[in-house]
C-alpha cells in the first residue's frame, strides 16, 4: 500500500497520523505543473523526457534520461533532485506503484463532489452515501459481467504484450531462465523469481512482451504470474461490501451523551471580503488544452475558417 497525492503539507501530516509508516509519493502531474511554472526553458522537449524519466523501468534507462534533462536545464534536474526521486519515479519507489503514478482518483472524485460541498454536513454526508452505494453497486455489476482472468484494464494490457512477443526469438537457458532475443537487444527472464531485465514483468507484476515469449516457449499459460490484484476473483471482493441503505431519521438509536452535545460554530479568523474562491485555480497546460479551436466547414482543418480556406475546391 501507498499514498500518492500533491506535495501538500496537510495531506502529509494527516496521512502520517492516520496510516503511520506508509510510503507517500507524489504526483507525478502535479511536479510537471510546478516545472512548467517555475522553469521557462525547453518545456516541449522537457515534457516528454520528464514523463518517461519518471515511467522508467531500470537504473539505466532512468539515468540516461536524466542526463537529457540536465541537458536541456539543469535547474530541473536539482528540482527535481530535491523532491526526492523515489517519490515520483517508478524504479526508485519503494513500493510498487504499478500503473498508479497520478492522484487522478482524487481529482476525479472532486469534480463529482463540487456542488454537493454547498449542502448543509448532513446532505453532504447523505450525497457521499448515496453515490458510493451506487458506484459499488456499478462496479459490482461490472466485475461480474467480466469473463476474463483478469479485469479489463490489465486483460488489454496483456494483449498488448501479447501482440508484441509474437516477433521475439526465445532460448532457454535452464527451465526457469529465458534469454529473449528482440532484434538486437537481448533480455533475460527469469520466470521463477518473476523478472525480466526490461524491469516491467516485476514492477507491473504483470507478464511483459518478453515474459509472454518465454511463457510460450515452455507452452505455459500467464495465470500463475499476474498480480493476484488484477484478477476477476479480486475484484468482485473489492465490491462484495455493500454501502447499507440509511433508515428513516425516527428510526435512528441515537446515545443521550450525544444528543446532548452542543456543536458550536468554528472559531476562526474573520472572513475575507468577496466572494469565496470555489474552484481550483488551473494550471496554464490545462488552460491551454481547452481553448477552442477554430475548424473550417470545407475541408474540416483546424486553424482557420471556410472563408479564409485555400483548400476549397476552385469554381469552374
Amino acid at each position: 500500500m501507498c499514498v500518492v497525492s500533491d506535495r501538500h503539507e496537510s495531506i502529509l501530516k494527516a496521512t502520517s497520523v492516520v496510516y503511520p509508516g506508509l510510503a507517500h509519493y507524489s504526483c507525478m502531474w502535479h511536479i510537471w505543473t510546478n516545472i512548467r511554472s517555475k522553469f521557462k526553458k525547453g518545456h516541449l522537449q522537457l515534457h516528454e523526457l520528464y514523463f518517461a524519466t519518471a515511467r522508467s523501468y531500470t537504473l539505466d534507462e532512468f539515468n540516461e534520461r536524466m542526463l537529457k534533462i540536465e541537458e536541456v536545464d539543469l535547474r530541473v534536474k536539482s528540482y527535481l533532485y530535491d523532491i526526492g526521486y523515489h517519490r515520483w519515479s517508478r524504479v526508485h519507489a519503494t513500493v510498487n506503484r504499478t500503473f498508479t503514478m497520478t492522484s487522478n482518483i482524487a481529482e476525479s472524485l472532486n469534480v463529482v463532489t463540487k456542488d454537493a460541498r454547498e449542502l448543509p454536513i448532513f446532505d453532504l454526508f447523505e450525497y457521499m452515501r448515496t453515490l458510493l452505494e451506487r458506484w459499488t453497486k456499478e462496479k459490482l455489476s461490472k466485475a461480474k459481467g467480466t469473463f476474463t482472468y483478469l479485469g479489463h484494464k490489465y486483460n488489454k494490457e496483456l494483449e498488448d504484450n501479447s501482440t508484441l512477443s509474437q516477433k521475439l526469438r526465445v532460448r532457454a537457458s535452464t527451465d526457469h531462465i529465458h534469454t529473449v532475443l528482440d532484434g538486437v537487444k537481448r533480455y533475460i527472464v527469469c520466470l521463477e523469481n518473476k523478472k525480466c531485465s526490461c524491469g516491467q514483468f516485476q514492477l507491473d507484476e504483470l507478464p511483459c512482451a518478453h515474459a509472454l515469449a518465454a511463457l510460450r516457449h515452455r507452452n505455459e499459460t500467464y495465470e500463475n504470474y499476474c498480480s493476484p490484484y488484477y484478477t476477476r476473483k479480486s475484484l468482485l471482493l473489492t465490491y462484495e461490501m455493500p454501502v447499507n441503505p440509511l433508515p428513516d431519521e425516527g428510526k435512528w438509536d441515537v446515545p443521550q451523551h450525544i444528543l446532548d452535545e452542543v456543536v458550536k460554530p468554528p472559531a476562526g479568523d474573520k472572513r475575507q471580503p468577496g466572494r469565496p474562491h470555489k474552484e481550483r485555480y488551473k494550471t496554464f497546460d490545462e488552460i491551454k488544452s481547452k481553448k477552442y479551436k477554430v475548424s473550417c466547414g470545407n475541408c474540416e482543418g483546424e486553424g482557420h475558417n471556410k472563408r479564409t480556406c485555400k483548400n476549397a475546391p476552385k469554381k469552374k
